[in-house]
């Protein structure tokens, strides 16, 4: 619910939990008066004043030395008037200076969620409110619109931001964030989500120290090192207590996230684009649009801030070909033969797997141009005939007629030198003029910066899924961009390279999903390489890591978790000993912990025992019965994998509290050990519960006393623990 004081032009934002205000002041400066647990109100009169040394004052506050800019709680910081913490807008305005003074000029409310052209966003209908404050800068003749989209259920708050050149004179833009958020304290911990390729999002949690720290990434995309999403939070605050804020960036290119403790103890959050090579022309007329940045404020702690991104991410920004269906339980050949297939051997790999309640065959890298290793073929999207013979029309049925369906991989993005279409083309590929460029895999990076790029790479690509039965695709993208220059643009606007490199993904993704809306679509980029909330809008799930191994993905899903639900984590089981690290793991415990996923297979069908093959068949099985409980149900850290505990634990619970799924992973087992129990969470405390069908537990007690633990023996051993009330 969005409530308007126009009179005193105070902007109240409310929530099922949290209120959200703004305030456009006596100099109608946009100030931000709160952000927290639910409340009613004028909030300014948190805002304090006084007499700061070296704090310059505006002109129409020039007698009144209590008031600037540097002191006060911004909801879009500018640069260059007076505000020297971290901002939001940096303009280089055509006398060559780089500043912005914006002011409240209107605003508008209606029923309804606003869209972003080009770029993904949440949506939906009459359950949304949206808010447009306008703020102008009249000297450089530049206006910002600020969208806020209120969904009151799950505490989400979207903002985005609009910039428009409404003068006469070329103005560009050498930053502009998505959000701003400043608070009237700095005793926060700042967690962020970091790692590497094959070990992705591992949190990381430290007090603000005084100064500026943040994550961000140059690479092209959101990137294995840090994603976009940050969680600022009390001190104390764990997964049941505690006041958090979480901040998602829509974004799947450079991003920065900062966060800044100032001189007074207050603090401040700016998201956005990264400025690192970034410089958009606005010529008079055109406008720019920054990314959707999301926020959910929890007075409840960790837990309840992940299950409303969870229910928000899931309802209102996927797109799901297969909503309200199940997705299919996959089997990918990449670990089982690498490039070395051919058409009989898929044929046998898929006789292998039907029997095992297996339903959709992936066939990844290899399968196109002449493609036998990493170095050659990207870009050549047609059938290679000598590893396929009569090309997909006539394998995908040969697939169909064993129960199953059929998906292939893709690398659109990418190009090889070693290719028909570098050969006709080498001005596609991102290098810089007279430059070597360097290579990542032994390929190079298209320009998707340019329309003809997008355009020549689509028409091959819908060539392909056209000539046959294909229901799946995984869209791969295995190095980060270097070498960023466009032949397509002159020197003085390659600062808009990355951005609209973005721009022409996202316009083949919606591309591909509104003309193959049945295709389901799996993001990869080199495993969780562009795991992000932007991805999430146009590919329902995305390939988490490159490393399958069972334990470091407890860790990897773990962090995943704080704000990404288990239904767009791909995880698959893959066969032992490891790829990433050489471990061995039961076959048990690989399932526990990819059903914490979109669950799969990734392995060789043909080289299981008996045994392994009737596990297989009791995992697909329970997968498919819980389906909905795993993929839906709202999801309970018990305990974390970087803690010095023996084993990691988690729930899911399903809406109604009358089912919930308790899995856990031993991880360091001792001789003699203590006897434990595990306190689980989000039960009805007034049910009883049978568990893996016996007994009757009540649900106050599971949860208060805890459910006793049996002695583990051996390493990584896995349990799961179905609920059902009775």
């Amino acid at each position: 619910m969005i409530l308007l004081d126009k009179e005193n032009k105070i902007f109240t934002l409310h929530t099922q939990n949290t209120t959200y205000q703004m305030k456009a002041d006596q100099y109608n400066v946009l100030i931000h008066t709160y952000y927290g647990p639910r409340t009613d109100g004028d909030l300014s009169y948190l805002i304090r004043y006084a007499d700061r040394a070296c704090a310059p004052n505006p002109e129409e506050a020039c007698l009144d030395r209590t008031y600037s800019l540097n002191t006060l709680p911004q909801e879009y910081s500018t640069c260059g008037v007076g505000d020297f913490r971290l901002p939001s807008l940096e303009l280089e305005l055509p006398c060559g200076s780089c500043s912005a003074d914006l002011r409240y000029t209107g605003c508008e409310l209606r029923r309804g969620k606003y869209a972003l052209e080009g770029l993904p966003a949440f949506w939906g209908g009459d359950e949304w409110e949206t808010l447009t404050v306008t703020l102008e800068d009249r000297a450089a003749q530049v206006s910002v619109e600020m969208y806020y989209g209120v969904l009151e259920r799950y505490d989400l708050i979207t903002r985005a931001v609009r910039v428009v050149n409404q003068g006469t004179e070329t103005v560009r833009l050498r930053q502009c964030a998505s959000l701003c958020l400043d608070f009237l304290r700095s005793d926060l911990d700042l967690i962020t989500f970091n790692g590497c390729h094959l070990m992705e999002r591992s949190p990381d949690r430290a007090p603000l120290r005084s100064g500026v720290q943040g994550v961000g990434s140059v690479r092209g995309t959101s990137s294995h090192q840090h994603n976009p999403f940050v969680v600022l939070c009390d001190r104390d605050a764990n997964e049941d207590y505690g006041l958090c804020y979480g901040a998602a960036l829509l974004y799947s290119g450079n991003f920065q996230a900062q966060a800044e403790a100032s001189q007074y103890d207050s603090a401040r959050l700016v998201m956005g684009i990264n400025p690192y090579q970034f410089c958009w022309t606005l010529a008079p007329g055109e406008a720019f649009t920054a990314p959707e940045a999301a926020l959910i404020c929890s007075p409840s702690g960790l837990g309840q801030m992940s299950r409303q991104f969870h229910r928000a991410i899931r309802e209102h920004l996927i797109q799901d070909p297969l909503a309200g269906k199940r997705r299919p339980v996959l089997i990918n050949n990449w670990e089982a033969t690498y490039f070395d297939f051919d058409a009989e051997k898929l044929v046998n790999f898929a006789k292998a797997a039907a029997p095992l309640g297996v339903e959709l065959l992936v066939m990844d890298d290899g399968w196109f141009g002449k493609r036998d290793s990493d170095n050659s073929g990207l870009g050549d999207w047609v059938v290679n005939p000598k590893k396929l013979p009569g090309g997909l029309e006539a394998l995908v049925p040969r697939i169909q007629a064993l129960g199953m369906s059929f998906g292939i991989w893709i690398e659109p993005e990418m190009v090889s030198e070693d290719s028909d279409l570098y050969r006709s083309h080498p001005d596609w590929a991102l290098r810089i003029p007279d430059r070597a460029p360097a290579r990542g895999r032994n390929q190079l990076v298209l320009d998707f910066s340019r329309p003809e790029v997008c355009q020549h790479v689509y028409g091959q690509i819908k060539s392909v899924l056209s000539g046959a039965h294909i229901s799946y695709v995984k869209w791969d993208m295995n190095r980060s961009l270097s070498d960023v220059w466009s032949a397509a643009l002159p020197a003085d606007r390659q600062g808009e390279v990355f951005h609209r490199y973005v721009l022409g993904v996202y316009q083949l993704l919606d591309r591909l999903r509104r003309d193959f809306p049945q295709i389901l679509i799996e993001g990869c980029a080199g495993g969780g390489g562009r795991f992000d909330a932007g991805m999430l809008y146009y590919t329902p799930q995305i390939w988490c890591s490159d490393n399958t191994d069972a334990i470091d993905r407890l860790r990897i899903q773990y962090g995943t978790s704080f704000c990404y639900p288990v239904s767009t984590m791909g995880a698959h089981v893959s066969a032992v000993p490891s790829e990433a690290n050489g471990r061995f793991t039961p076959i048990e415990t690989r399932g526990t912990v990819a059903m914490s996923g979109t669950f799969g297979y990734e392995m060789d069908p043909n080289k299981t025992t008996p045994e392994e093959k009737e596990i297989i068949k009791q995992q697909v099985a329970f997968f498919k019965e819980h389906y909905n409980l795993i993929q839906q149900g709202d999801y309970y850290r018990l305990t974390s994998p970087f803690g010095s505990g023996p084993y990691t634990a988690w729930e899911q619970v399903s809406p109604d509290g009358r089912e919930a799924l308790v899995s856990l992973v031993t991880t360091s087992l001792q001789a003699a050990p203590p006897f434990r129990v595990l306190r689980l969470k989000g039960l009805d405390p007034q049910l009883t519960y049978q568990i893996n069908g016996e007994g009757a537990w009540p649900g106050d007690a599971l949860m208060n006393a805890g459910y006793p633990l049996p002695l583990f023996h051996g390493d990584y051993q896995s349990m799961q623990l179905y609920l059902s009330a009775v």
